[in-house]
């Protein structure tokens, strides 16, 4: 969980490390979570309209320039449009170092829990707090991943503007670390 201010840069960060995660380009510093294949991925944001807006602008770049956010453009393989909204990314293929590839899958939270239903993740990043039943639906997707002995990771980053809540909650609990 990053959570901080309006502007400091959590969506940056957020999609740092989920274009790390994609294409196995970690830096040597990395000391985080490190998949050593291609995995299969979902970033969401509230809506339709923000997930492109802001998870697609940064991690793929500008419609029109994809290739030029954080997944470098020699690891955009290809992607697959959205009906709605226009300009919208479905699904990302992403190569991996390891020869692999990666699949992302861009979803809107808005959508409810079941928009997240069905196979494992190997990672699932919500830009902006979601619902507790969007967060354990999501929890659920990457308890068990195969070849991952500590299942997958869940990436939240928001600024807490509902406050206290039962997400906040289940990342601090009852106000451990709080400042």
């Amino acid at each position: 969980m990053f959570c901080a201010g309006n502007r400091c840069g959590k969506t940056i960060a957020g999609a740092y490390e989920v274009a790390l995660h994609l294409t196995g380009l970690y830096p040597d510093w990395w000391v985080g979570r490190r998949f050593h294949g291609p995995i299969d991925a979902w970033v969401a944001g509230q809506k339709a309209e923000g997930t492109r807006n802001i998870v697609q602008k940064e991690l793929l770049g500008k419609w029109g320039r994809l290739g030029t956010g954080m997944v470098p453009h020699a690891h955009l393989l290809d992607t697959t449009r959205r009906e709605r909204p226009s300009n919208a990314i479905d699904t990302a293929f992403v190569q991996h170092v390891s020869g692999g590839v990666s699949t992302l899958g861009f979803k809107a939270y808005s959508e409810g829990p079941g928009a997240f239903q069905g196979t494992a993740k190997h990672l699932i990043w919500f830009d902006e707090e979601c619902s507790m039943d969007v967060y354990t639906e999501a929890l659920l997707r990457t308890a068990i991943v195969e070849g991952e002995p500590d299942g997958g990771i869940v990436i939240v980053t928001f600024t807490p503007l509902l406050g206290w809540t039962q997400v906040v909650d289940a990342f601090l609990g009852a106000g451990e670390g709080v400042v």
